[in-house]
């Protein structure tokens, strides 16, 4: 089912929900920004954001921000789309 446009982006919201939410490209282009490949993914269906964030290695509640920014005017700032690119160390990669 398709998340109403009034009702906030959330964490749990799905790559596809946030997609359809945003027809004309906007969260296509927001990802493609943050080097997602997720609007071509076909596990994207039932991935939330935040697990989408964690797997490309992006903070999850500054990802969550700049999807978030989308409903305003101008869309994501500029500094809240390079806040939200910024890709972490895999902790794992250690062990």
């Amino acid at each position: 089912m398709c998340e109403e446009r009034n009702e906030e982006v959330r964490g749990s919201t799905t790559i596809v929900e946030i997609l359809r939410r945003y027809p004309n490209g906007e969260a296509a282009a927001l990802m493609s920004r943050l080097s997602w490949p997720c609007a071509h993914c076909g596990g994207a269906y039932h991935e939330p954001l935040t697990m989408a964030a964690k797997r490309h290695r992006n903070s999850p509640r500054a990802v969550l921000e700049a999807f978030r920014a989308l409903e305003q005017t101008n869309g994501p700032t500029e500094e809240q789309v390079n806040v939200a690119a910024v890709k972490h160390r895999d902790r794992h990669a250690e062990h």
